[in-house]
C-alpha cells in the first residue's frame, strides 16, 4: 500500500531534512518551498518533490502544513473503558492526535492481579466489565486483537498495584509488600510499560512512607520510564513539586505532572509552584500537562471538602447520607459558582445534562447552590460529572509557553448514544485544534516550537521510537492543517480522517515501551 502527500510545507521534519535542503527549522514556515512526502506501507519513504511518483493514494496539501501526527500525552479513555467500546477513537484523530497514552492518574487497566478493575471506579462503572487479562503483556495483547484508531501506550497505575495488594488501606506497605510491588512494576515496565503514574502520594495520605515511593521510582528510572504524579489537592501545589523535583534530583528521573492547571481559588500557589519549576536547571527532565480551556470537567465528588474525601469512595455517601454529617459537609464545601457549573454526565438521570446548578437547586427547592449539589450526589451515588469555568486564563497562557509544558487533553474519546445523554467537553474535541488556533491566529509562539511541543518533545519523553518526526524510515503518523483546520490525518500510513471526517480506519498499534 502506497501514499503520496503532494505540495506540503513540512513542520517537524528531522534535522537531516532541513539541511538536505539548505532549510531550517526557524525559516521553514515563512519558506514558499513545497515538498512531497511518499510513503509505503506504514513508513515514510521518500521526502523531496516527486512529480512522476505514482501511489494507490495521492492526497494534495496545497501548501499546508505538514507534522508529525500530535501526541496526547494524557488521556482518560482508558479509565472511562471507551478504548474498547469506541475504538475508533475519532475525536482524536479529527485534531490531527494519532498517539494517546492512558494509564495516568495512578490508575491502568493492567496489572491486575486478581482481575479487578475497581481503580477506574470513579470513572465508570466498573461492575459490568470483563477482562481476559492480568499482565501488561496480555493487555498489550488484547488491543493488538482488536481495532483500534490510534496509537495507544499506557502507564504502570500505582493506585492500582497497591489497591490489589492492600485493598483499600492507606498504610505503609510491609517490606515484603514493598518487594512484591516491586517485582509487578519492574514486569510491567519490560512487558511495554511506559513508567509508573502516581496520584496517591505521601505527602497526600501522609502515612505512606518516602522510602517506598523512592524504591519505585527508582525501578522507573532504571528501566528508563517516565514518572506521573498528579499533584494533589490535599496538599500545596508547590509541596507537591518540590516532592516530586526531590525525586528528581536523586534518581535524574524523568517526571511528568499531571493535568496541572491554575484553578483559580489557587492561584497565588499556582504561581509559586510554575516558578519553580521554570528555575530548574537545563538539564532537569521535567515536564507538565496542561489543556487550553478555562473550563474543566470535574467528577462530582470534587466538589466536597478535603477531610471527606481522605477516607476514600467508600465512605463518603454514608457519610452524606449521615442527619448529623450533612450539615457540617456544606458548611465546609467551597462556594460554587451555580451558573458556571453545568452538568456533563449524569448516568440514569439524562434529563438533567445541560442544567446548571442554580437548575438543580431550583428542583431541590433549596436556597444554599451546595446543598442541592449534595442532593444530587446521593441521587447520583457520586457518579456523573460537570463542566466548571474555574481557571485563571492568564496563569494558563503562562503555563502554555513554558518550555516545560506539553498539550494534553485529559479526557477520552467516546460515543454519547452508547453512553446514555453526555456533553462532550472541548477538551474532548478541540483541545489540540484550540492550541494551533493560539499559535496560528494569535501569534502566542513561533509555529515550529509550538509543534515540537506536541509532537518531538512528548516522542523523546516517553521514548516513542520512529515517531515525533518528519524523517524516512520513520512511522508515518502524520496530521496537514492549516487555519487551526485540520485536512487529513495519517495513521501509521493510512488515511484516518479526511475533510473532517473518519474514513472507518483502524490503523493504530498498541505502542510498547522498549
Amino acid at each position: 500500500m502506497t501514499l503520496l502527500i503532494k505540495n506540503v510545507r513540512i513542520l517537524g521534519g528531522a534535522q537531516s531534512f532541513y539541511s538536505r535542503f539548505g532549510l531550517s527549522r526557524e525559516n521553514i514556515t515563512e519558506s514558499e518551498k513545497l515538498f512531497d512526502v511518499f510513503i509505503n506501507r506504514d513508513r515514510i519513504s521518500a521526502i523531496g518533490n516527486f512529480p512522476n511518483k505514482r501511489a494507490a493514494t495521492v492526497l494534495d496539501g496545497m501548501g499546508a502544513y505538514l507534522s508529525p501526527g500530535f501526541i496526547d500525552v494524557n488521556t482518560s479513555s482508558d479509565h472511562y473503558f471507551t478504548l474498547f467500546d469506541y475504538p475508533s477513537q475519532d475525536d482524536f484523530l479529527k485534531q490531527g492526535v494519532t498517539t494517546i497514552m492512558g494509564g495516568m492518574r495512578g490508575s491502568s487497566l493492567a496489572p491486575l492481579l486478581y482481575g479487578s478493575l475497581e481503580s477506574i471506579q470513579k470513572w465508570t462503572n466498573d461492575k459490568n466489565l470483563n477482562v481476559n487479562w492480568h499482565t501488561v503483556a496480555e493487555f498489550l495483547k488484547a488491543i493488538d486483537r482488536r481495532a483500534l484508531g490510534v496509537n495507544f501506550g499506557t502507564m504502570a497505575g500505582y493506585g492500582t498495584i497497591r489497591r490489589a495488594i492492600t485493598g483499600n488501606s492507606l498504610r505503609s506497605l510491609t517490606k515484603n509488600e514493598v518487594s512484591v510491588f516491586s517485582g509487578l512494576l519492574e514486569k510491567a515496565m519490560q512487558e511495554g510499560a511506559f513508567g509508573l503514574s502516581t496520584e496517591i502520594d505521601h505527602v497526600h495520605t501522609k502515612k505512606i512512607a518516602y522510602p517506598e515511593i523512592k524504591s519505585l521510582a527508582n525501578i522507573t528510572h532504571n528501566t528508563h520510564g517516565v514518572y506521573a504524579v498528579s499533584p494533589s489537592d490535599f496538599v500545596p501545589l508547590s509541596d507537591s513539586i518540590i516532592e516530586a523535583t526531590r525525586l528528581l534530583k536523586e534518581f535524574d528521573i524523568s517526571i511528568l505532572a499531571n493535568h496541572f492547571v491554575p484553578t483559580k481559588n489557587k492561584s497565588v500557589e499556582y504561581e509559586k509552584a510554575l516558578m519553580a519549576i521554570e528555575n530548574l536547571s537545563d538539564e532537569a527532565n521535567f515536564h507538565f500537562d496542561v489543556c487550553p480551556f478555562s473550563t474543566t470537567l470535574m467528577p462530582l465528588h470534587s466538589f466536597l471538602p478535603l477531610w471527606i474525601q481522605k477516607d476514600g469512595q467508600d465512605s463518603i455517601l454514608p457519610n452524606i447520607k449521615d442527619e448529623w454529617m450533612f450539615p457540617r459537609i456544606v458548611k465546609d464545601m467551597p462556594l460554587i459558582d451555580e451558573d458556571n457549573f453545568v452538568v456533563a454526565h449524569a448516568p440514569g438521570n439524562d434529563f438533567l445534562v445541560g442544567r446548571t446548578l442554580r437548575d438543580i437547586k431550583e428542583m431541590y427547592e433549596v436556597k444554599d447552590a451546595r446543598e442541592a449539589l449534595l442532593h444530587f450526589m446521593v441521587a447520583m451515588e457520586l457518579r456523573g460529572a460537570a463542566f466548571y469555568k474555574n481557571i485563571d486564563e492568564d496563569l494558563l497562557r503562562k503555563a502554555i509557553l513554558s518550555k516545560r509544558s506539553l498539550i494534553a487533553s485529559d479526557a477520552p474519546s467516546f460515543d454519547a448514544a452508547k453512553r446514555g445523554i453526555q456533553l462532550k467537553s472541548e477538551r474532548t474535541t478541540d483541545t489540540f485544534l484550540k492550541f494551533l488556533s493560539l499559535v496560528e491566529k494569535e501569534g502566542i509562539m513561533p509555529l515550529d516550537a509550538a509543534i515540537r511541543k506536541i509532537t518531538q518533545i512528548p516522542a523523546q519523553k516517553f521514548g516513542l521510537s520512529g515517531r515525533g518526526e518528519i524523517k524516512e524510515g520513520n512511522f508515518a503518523d502524520l496530521v496537514c492543517f492549516r487555519d487551526a483546520n485540520v485536512k487529513f490525518t495519517v495513521v501509521n500510513g493510512r488515511v484516518a480522517v479526511k475533510d473532517g471526517a473518519f474514513q472507518n480506519i483502524f490503523a493504530g498499534h498498541a505502542l510498547r515501551h522498549i
